[in-house]
């Protein structure tokens, strides 16, 4: 790289960065808030992970993170190990994290980032969807200012109507403009609309509505004929100093089943999330380097460990900001490192700012991402790909929505399993792979027999890794005498051809099998 071309890479890294902590700092207090930690726990991750975790993993692009896909499960941890005191809660889901981090480093040294590699998309994305739901609801009281709202997710949807007839006037009419900021903003034509993140605008209109409502001194005001309270309460709190932030864990239920239960899903939820993140966002990399997962698994469970210890709430490579920080230019690392750094220069020069944010304006935030986590695109994106990854994407929903993410995860995956072996593929056959290959100067073939299926897939793609020489411009995957072939596979195999820098992939045979859906990827099985 030429010194101009150096100079223009910091340079882009450090524009990126910034717009990205523009976007990070109102996220991060949201997620903390609505996970039950304190608010300033989030932008201490995000610190972490661009400080200290941006040049452990191999990930150039992603940021590391709070991320809204863990509210659910630590919010859950800090109400169930806490028994209603959410201080001791916080500091006993800190150990859980602490032990979690420590599972997510034994998963990297034992090289397990693959697996989450071979994880059924609409599994994934029925997850997604389920936390979305549960964002939605437990938001939709912080943006109407109704104090102690708390229940199930399904039983807090079915409350928002009682919530609206209690919300706090002013508090609401600030929750609502902060919503169309969000929503409108990006629309109009004007070039401020494209260069200024959304979130960024709606602090700078809520706070000076915040200011006008005087909501940093308690006082009681009348709408309609009614009496209401607005004060600092509804405003975020941080420590006088990011030092006094500073919390260790609790370890003296650690051992308990409902501790067990949560660091199971950390260590399992946040590493598939965070592994399917970087995945995406190398398919986004403009120069489409491809990350190491063992590597990346690794950096995020000691970002994870330091987070744990220190107060922090569990980090990932955060999907949202990473594309954003593409869209913002970025070319290497560099760009989380720095915006973990303009993070830091925030909260030790802007602390008093950020004590003037509503709460609102944050739920307001966290109710778009929970809104287009389950938004109605997802759902039909599920219903075209078959009726089999409709079913996967819902069934994983409703399970998440009735129990938690874990059973949730784990019914979607035994339900793919048993619609397999419900077509033929035999409880044997789906974790088997018979395969040659051959390879013929610039063209690797695959021919691949039987059936081809999410369980089997790590085999496929070893056999291809093993062969795969500088010299391959062509990747052949031969299905003529398969007996069927999943979503999963075809569509993994397409992300891995995004991986290869010069080869290509055709596959063939494939229009020999007949399709459940019109979609390209659907389920497809030999007629008898």
């Amino acid at each position: 790289m030429t010194d101009k071309q150096n100079k223009r890479s910091w340079v882009g890294d450090a524009v990126s960065g910034f717009m990205v902590s523009l976007i990070a700092l109102p996220l991060c207090l949201g997620i903390a808030m609505a996970s039950g930690f304190p608010p300033i726990a989030g932008v201490l991750t995000a610190i972490i992970g661009g400080l200290v975790v941006s040049h452990l993993g191999s990930a150039e692009l992603t940021i590391k993170g709070p991320a809204a896909g863990l509210i659910v499960i630590a919010l859950g941890a800090v109400t169930e190990l806490g028994h209603g005191n959410m201080t001791l809660g916080y500091r006993r889901a800190l150990a859980v994290g602490v032990v979690a981090a420590v599972i997510q480093i034994l998963f990297a040294l034992f090289r397990a980032g693959k697996f989450a590699w071979m994880m059924p998309p609409f599994v994934v994305h029925g997850m997604l969807a389920a936390i979305g739901v549960i964002i939605i609801a437990k938001q939709a009281p912080v943006v109407m200012g109704v104090q102690g709202a708390k229940g199930e997710p399904l039983h807090m949807l079915m409350e928002i109507p009682h919530y609206l007839m209690r919300a706090n006037p002013e508090i609401l009419l600030l929750g609502a403009v902060s919503l169309l900021v969000l929503l409108f903003f990006p629309l109009l034509p004007w070039k401020a609309a494209k260069k200024i993140p959304a979130p960024l605008m709606v602090l700078l209109v809520a706070v000076p509505l915040g200011l006008f409502f005087d909501m940093s001194h308690q006082h009681k005001y009348m709408f309609s004929g009614s009496s209401f309270v607005i004060g600092p309460r509804y405003l975020v709190q941080l420590p006088g100093a990011l030092l006094s932030a500073i919390t260790f864990p609790d370890f003296s239920v650690i051992t308990s089943g409902a501790s067990i239960k949560y660091i199971a899903m950390f260590a399992l939820v946040g590493s598939i999330e965070s592994l399917l993140s970087v995945i995406a966002v190398d398919t986004m990399d403009p120069e489409k380097r491809a990350s190491n997962l063992n590597r990346d698994l690794l950096a995020t469970g000691i970002g994870n460990l330091a987070c744990a210890s220190l107060g922090g709430l569990p980090m990932i490579s955060e999907i949202v900001r990473s594309r954003a920080n593409i869209d913002a230019g970025a070319k290497s690392r560099w760009s989380n490192f720095f915006h973990g750094g303009y993070l830091l220069i925030f909260i030790a020069v802007l602390a008093g700012f950020v004590q003037m944010i509503p709460l609102a304006a944050l739920g307001a935030m966290l109710l778009v991402v929970g809104t287009r986590l389950a938004s109605l695109k997802e759902f039909k994106h599920a219903w075209d790909a078959g009726w089999d990854q409709f079913l996967l994407f819902a069934t994983t929903l409703v399970v998440t929505l009735m129990s938690d993410l874990l059973i949730g995860v784990a019914s979607g995956v035994l339900l793919k399993i048993v619609l397999h072996a419900l077509r033929g593929a035999g409880t044997l056959r789906m974790f088997s792979l018979n395969a040659k290959h051959e390879a013929n100067g610039k063209q690797l073939t695959i021919y691949a027999e039987g059936a081809l299926t999410f369980l089997n897939l790590l085999k496929l793609r070893g056999i291809i890794e093993k062969n795969m020489t500088d010299d391959v411009e062509e990747v052949v995957v031969d299905f003529t005498q398969a007996s069927l072939v999943d979503y999963t596979t075809q569509e993994k195999l397409l992300m891995m051809a995004n991986e290869w820098p010069k080869a290509s992939l055709r596959l063939v045979g494939i229009e020999s099998l007949s399709g459940l859906s019109p979609h390209p990827h659907a389920f497809r099985r030999r007629a008898n």
